[in-house]
């Protein structure tokens, strides 16, 4: 063994017991970090299918492989991480004889062609991704102050990596780059020194080979055990870095993020969207009968109350900014980003981990311990701003590759700031009392919960046990008292007695869902608005519940099984067009003009109906599509019950997506939700486009056909 190969080595072997002493200590400190957050029991269960999901997602890559080309060069780098091990075993071989290798797959041709292949994919992946990110840039010249919108209300940097921490992506891009490029140094060195003859098994080494002809054995000996020592340190460092910067997500999620899928929300794998998040006393869904504010945490307000799965999702950010790059709220110049959020959080916590450790280290050893000063999250780490932007579209949870869930985070410190601080936008305190004194948000009589009916030409049953009538009409606060929904309540229920649909409706005994309630962070109103309307629907035997409200459909749906109401309850679309496509409702005409339909966020991706109104608007109008539809839908604006909030701050949402819409030609914007009509009608308007561009629900608009095509029957009779 010469001197260079005792000093490689030496140096490698020495540098390794650091880095993974210095690592394994970061992994312990790092679960310390997340036990710091208080218990969710509600993520166990499942094992089998947990375990499938998080392979399907991690091996399978599949939610990045839905941004095509760059979930591809995420996968190709992904599996040349993990799958080159045995190339960094050899290293240590090498360190100390060049001409040593791995017993039996060292020179098998075999091996050779697929880690040839491997290095290959991996480096061009990487070399994609670093072009991707350099294109990226956010031009940070041209953001206004603080980094809000421009006088337009749009943001100057629209890059998807704005308040990302780029030297730490490029960093890491750096390294397997580099490790890459060893790989071939060390490969085409082998081929000089005829250790290796199938070229075949190696084309791209054996042609870098011809660029070492000439090289003496010594030299090429030397080139391998120095270039695996660089492999080693390189490699190391990465594993160094994490251990010195704990806050490192973009380096931490590749091992993070495999725990982070397995507990997500939803076994089966489905985005945690739908219900909300129940809030949590000691890991269980909060029982209010028995809860006590002055002991137990309602919602978030320091730090500790965040659960673990919070402080994990904080962990595995990996600031690529889908998020933030598909969030309605910073697309319009609002101050709140789900990435910078996250990472905000993810900063504070690890400020403030290594005193709340030593205080419960303390208070484990029976000894007093200093007291840890509460810090409130609201004010001191998130401006209240922040909080108060947010939609609850989804659209952030729906994006994130690593399954972050930043809803159930807003909604925990929204619960805090509404129930114990009183702290929420002073419009809401309206929509809070109108639900407390009138049980709906507007503040209606609720004796006039059937008025929109008296213009039907026939009656419209009360629900009662036993009764003759297949499917309960939740016809929803907007429905009832809203004239603009009233008419797609009254086109709904006409449709449905034409197609000789049962059907009954609760009339006054309907209330609020308690869906605004419960966004805004009321979660005590929302259970008694649940357990009445529970207990009422629960009375009349009901099964099959149609909603046209997705607001309401994904409460009763998703959120009221926690209190005993089990439904199968349905869009009106989707029965609508079950009833189009069985011909219980004929053909219809064909709608004149051109059509572009919206996807409302509690529809779609909280609920993922897509395909059902697209369907029934294909059976009598051609759609043409708004450039963000499906999954990535944009906001209309008035989720997270932002319906009844001011919006000061930035480009309306509504407007936004209002020019959208304007921007296909369309002169009718299909909707299916009355929260939609309302908030796109008012942005046509805020367009100067009212008389241009129609925005009208899909019932209306399959109502309005066939009295178009029953008028001219009739005309035709007469003539």
């Amino acid at each position: 063994m010469g001197v260079v190969q005792i000093v490689t080595a030496t140096i490698a072997f020495a540098y390794t017991a650091l880095a993974i002493g210095l690592f394994a200590r970061a992994v312990v400190r790092l679960l310390a970090t997340v036990r710091l957050g208080t218990a969710d029991r509600t993520r166990g269960g499942d094992r089998g299918r947990r375990v499938a999901t998080m392979l399907r997602e991690t091996v399978g890559h599949t939610r990045m492989l839905q941004w095509t080309w760059i979930g591809a060069a995420h996968w190709f780098v992904f599996v040349g991480f993990f799958a080159l091990f045995p190339v960094l075993a050899t290293a240590y071989l090498e360190t100390l004889n060049p001409e040593w290798t791995l017993p039996w797959v060292g020179h098998w041709e075999p091996w050779l062609l697929l880690s040839e292949i491997i290095a290959t994919v991996t480096g061009l992946g990487i070399v994609f991704l670093f072009a991707v990110r350099v294109a990226s840039q956010p031009k940070a010249h041209r953001v206004p102050p603080e980094g809000l919108a421009s006088a337009d209300g749009q943001r100057s940097s629209s890059s998807r990596f704005e308040h990302s921490r780029q030297w730490q992506a490029f960093y890491i891009e750096a390294t397997i780059f580099a490790i890459v490029a060893c790989f071939f140094t060390i490969r085409a060195s082998e081929f000089a020194l005829g250790g290796i003859d199938a070229a075949w098994a190696s084309p791209i080494s054996a042609g870098l080979a011809n660029l070492l002809d000439g090289a003496s054995t010594s030299a090429l000996h030397t080139a391998i055990t120095v270039t695996a020592g660089v492999k080693i340190l390189v490699s190391w460092t990465f594993f160094l870095m994490l251990a010195l910067v704990p806050s490192m997500g973009i380096g931490w999620h590749r091992l993070t993020a495999f725990f982070n899928i397995y507990f997500k929300r939803h076994a089966d794998g489905a985005p945690s969207l739908g219900a909300v998040k129940p809030m949590l006393i000691d890991g269980e869904p909060a029982d209010f009968e028995t809860a006590d504010p002055e002991t137990q945490p309602f919602g978030v307000d320091t730090i500790t109350d965040v659960s673990w799965k919070g402080l994990l999702d904080f962990t595995t950010c990996t600031e690529c900014g889908r998020c933030q790059s598909q969030c309605p709220a910073w697309n319009t110049g609002k101050p709140l980003s789900p990435k910078k959020l996250v990472t905000d959080l993810r900063d504070h916590l690890y400020e403030q981990a290594p005193y709340l450790k030593a205080a419960a280290e303390a208070k484990r050893r029976g000894g007093d311990g200093a007291e840890i000063e509460p810090i409130s999250i609201i004010g001191s780490v998130i401006d209240p701003d922040v909080l108060w932007s947010c939609t609850t579209c989804g659209a952030c949870v729906e994006q994130c590759p690593v399954d972050i869930e930043h809803v159930d985070t807003i909604m925990d410190l929204r619960r805090h700031q509404t129930m114990i601080e009183s702290a929420f936008p002073g419009e809401a305190q309206t929509m809070l009392r109108n639900l407390e004194n009138k049980g709906n948000p507007w503040g209606e009589n609720p004796a006039n919960r059937l008025k929109w009916a008296e213009p039907l030409d026939f009656e419209v049953p009360i629900a009662e046990a036993g009764g003759d009538w297949e499917y309960l009409y939740w016809v929803g606060c907007a429905g009832a008292y809203d004239p603009k929904a009233q008419k797609t309540s009254r086109a709904v229920a006409t449709l449905l007695h034409e197609a000789g649909v049962k059907f009954a409706v609760l009339g006054e005994a309907e209330t609020c869902t308690g869906d605004p309630a419960r966004r805004i962070g009321h979660e005590f109103m929302f259970q008694m608005f649940a357990e009445q309307n529970v207990e009422a629907i629960n009375g009349t035997g009901a099964v099959k519940i149609v909603a046209t409200c997705p607001h309401c459909l994904n409460t009763i749906g998703n959120e009221y099984g926690e209190l005993g109401g089990n439904y199968e309850v349905v869009h009106h679309t989707q029965l609508l067009a079950d009833l189009v496509e069985s011909g219980r409702i004929e053909p219809v005409e064909q709608h004149d003009g051109k059509l572009t339909y919206h996807d409302p966020c509690y529809l779609g991706r909280h609920n993922r109906v897509f395909t059902p109104p697209r369907e029934l608007l294909g059976s009598f109008a051609e759609v043409t599509e708004m450039p963000r539809n499906a999954e990535r839908s944009f906001c209309c604006g008035a989720g997270g019950s932002r319906m009844w909030l001011e919006e000061p701050l930035g480009k309306r949402v509504n407007r936004d997506r209002a020019d959208e819409a304007v921007a296909t030609g369309a002169q009718t914007v299909a909707v299916g939700c009355p929260f939609c009509s309302t908030m796109l009608r008012d942005g046509v308007a805020d367009a100067g486009k009212e008389d241009e561009v129609e925005v009208v629900d899909i019932a209306q608009l399959l109502a309005r056909s066939r009295e178009r095509r029953a008028g001219a029957a009739a005309a035709n009779e007469q003539a």
